[in-house]
């Protein structure tokens, strides 16, 4: 799954779906999509990505009490 960096635009492949659909965990294992070589993974904090529309990441990906939060 591809999802932008907030902060510069970049898209990010997602590597770890698992990771990025568990509110539990901060962070994914993704690797940056710029440039015609392959970029090592890193972690990107789930906080600083969105869909590529611009649209922010649901909730329930983000906060493991999404349901009493307001």
């Amino acid at each position: 799954m591809l999802l932008k960096e907030k902060d510069s635009g970049l898209l990010i492949e997602v590597l770890d779906l698992e990771a990025l659909f568990l509110p539990t965990h901060d962070d994914v294992l993704g690797q940056k999509q710029a440039g015609e070589e392959e970029q090592d993974p890193e972690l990107y904090l789930k906080s600083k990505l969105m869909f590529p529309s611009d649209e922010n990441l649901p909730k329930c990906w983000l906060n493991p009490n999404y349901q009493s939060a307001e």
